[in-house]
């Protein structure tokens, strides 16, 4: 539960959305109002509410969106006005994230607020890097500074020369503009030159881009790779470490960002796998999933009848079709005695998620199987199709030619998503993605109705199985990637073995080279 006229300040973790906490992701979703910064993965504010007010405040080192007073301000108009308010904060909003300062003006107007802390990127990105920030054996202090202070000190608050003896690990955030004179500061204090130190970018992402040095001449090695801000700087023994114990590094997709153009809410299955292999997703919704309202006369007379199959092509047409059955007083009981089919497992899983027996799953996730697969079939079976509007007529059509007697029942249909397709433009043309994945033909038809099968030109095309393939050639989409396995499992198998045998050679493939 969270409150009305009260700010909560959460912490969204160091990049990777599945660090943020249970309590913060409950606030985003419950919240009215979320005010958010640069760093937040866009990826968590698909958690918010359809009407939630998105408003961003994001701020990097020489670009301000609000001042920090706006900010202040901001939140504590909101709350006046009786929204629940997500001040969502990279990393942790007590560790240099300036929370307290907006605590304390909170405080000054009298808003009650709610502090949630986030996993720091000064422990997770080190941990990702395979670099432990203490270990018994040589390690047993730790010092977090930040190497970029208000600018309107006169000087330095931070003791450079006495941290440089104070821990035996330093980590310092923020301080890749500063780097040649911390780091010279640190030598000045007595660091040994010798010390292991590492520079990591974008860290628990995938876009993590690490270079390992030692404390001379990290300064250097940075300026010649130019790597840039957002990066952290790690000095000591511990570094070392990262030659046996860097897990992340060793994932199949590190480095690639791969657009998942999905529903909302079927964009997190793909998301999780790829980040699981190192990837980074860039969720861009372009289609969405609309139920139909049930024609309840129609309805009610087709479960009065017998049926021998009812079958399901997709989760979203058990998910609509339950809703249909509700809408005319009925439940999953109104199918008693059918037996139930489904294409591929995810729409299995769905039916089974009900407690309902799947009798039948065809070997693959197209209808054309199913329709040659489905056993029994004869002059007196009788087949019920809940299905898209947009479905291919492939199914109904096979199983009459064997002599089923088929209805169809219409439960959604495919729109495009406006919203999500406003962000394919801005990734495309700055070729932020590296590959794109489409995993249904409405999707292929959606995606190059909003920009252009041009657009696509400069990624590797990924496609779920040898419909939405054909689909792609036909709008003009080269196709690189036709999983074998017409799953999203079997999506990932597929470009995994592509990525291994082709790697940086296929130009597409470009990684993270900013």
């Amino acid at each position: 539960m969270i409150e009305k006229g009260t700010v909560y300040l959460v912490g969204a973790g160091p990049g990777d959305p599945g660090l943020i906490t249970w309590r913060g992701l409950e606030i985003l979703r419950a919240a009215d109002v979320i005010i958010y910064d640069r760093l937040v993965n866009p990826e968590l504010l698909l958690e918010a509410r359809s009407d939630a007010r998105l408003i961003y405040v994001g701020k990097a080192a020489s670009r301000h969106s609000l001042s920090q007073d706006e900010i202040n301000q901001l939140l504590a108009d909101e709350a006046k006005a009786g929204y629940s308010v997500c001040r969502l904060k990279g990393g942790d909003p007590f560790l240099f994230g300036r929370g307290g300062e907006e605590a304390d003006h909170l405080v000054n107007q009298g808003i009650p607020f709610v502090v949630v802390p986030g996993v720091t990127s000064a422990l997770a990105v080190p941990a990702y890097a395979g670099i432990p920030v203490t270990d018994r054996r040589g390690a047993s202090s730790l010092a977090i500074v930040t190497g970029h202070e208000d600018i309107e000190k006169t000087e330095s608050s931070v003791n450079w020369g006495a941290l440089a003896q104070a821990a035996d690990t330093l980590v310092v955030l923020m301080g890749t503009k500063n780097l040649r004179e911390i780091t010279g500061e640190l030598l000045s204090g007595g660091r040994k030159g010798t010390m292991p130190a590492a520079v990591i970018r974008w860290g628990t992402t995938g876009r993590q881009r690490m270079i390992v040095s030692d404390l001379a001449h990290i300064a250097d090695e940075v300026e010649r790779r130019r790597l840039t801000a957002p990066a952290i700087l790690v000095v000591g023994d511990v570094v070392s470490m990262h030659q046996r114990l860097a897990w992340f590094e060793r994932r199949p997709l590190l480095g690639l960002r791969i657009l998942v153009l999905r529903p909302r809410h079927q964009a997190s299955r793909l998301a999780d796998l790829l980040r699981d292999a190192g990837a980074e997703p860039i969720i861009c919704p372009v289609i969405r999933i609309e139920p139909i309202a049930a024609e309840k006369g129609r309805l009610t007379a087709l479960m009065e009848q017998g049926w021998n199959w009812v079958l399901f092509t997709s989760a979203n047409g058990v998910d609509c079709f339950e809703g249909q059955l509700r809408s005319a007083g009925l439940d999953w009981r109104a199918l008693a005695g059918a037996s139930l089919g489904a294409i591929g497992e995810p729409t299995a899983a769905a039916l089974e998620g009900r407690g309902l027996k799947v009798d039948f799953i065809s070997t693959q996730a197209i209808s054309d199987a199913m329709g040659k697969e489905l056993p029994g079939i004869s002059s007196e079976t009788r087949v019920l199709l809940p299905r898209a509007v947009e479905a291919r007529g492939v199914l109904p059509e096979i199983l009459r030619k064997r002599g089923a007697h088929v209805e169809t029942v219409q439960t959604y249909r495919v729109s495009p998503d406006r919203d999500g397709a406003l962000q394919l433009p801005d990734t495309l043309e700055k070729k932020k993605a590296d590959v794109v994945t489409f995993t249904s033909s409405s999707m292929v038809r959606a995606a190059v109705e909003a920009v252009g099968a041009k657009s696509f030109e400069g990624c590797v095309v990924a496609c779920i199985g040898p419909v939405t393939a054909q689909t792609a050639r036909e709008c003009g989409l080269r196709v690189d990637i036709e999983a074998k396995v017409y799953t999203i499992p079997g999506l990932m198998e597929t470009l995994e073995a592509y990525v291994k045998e082709h790697g940086k050679q296929d130009p597409h493939l470009r990684g993270d080279e900013e």
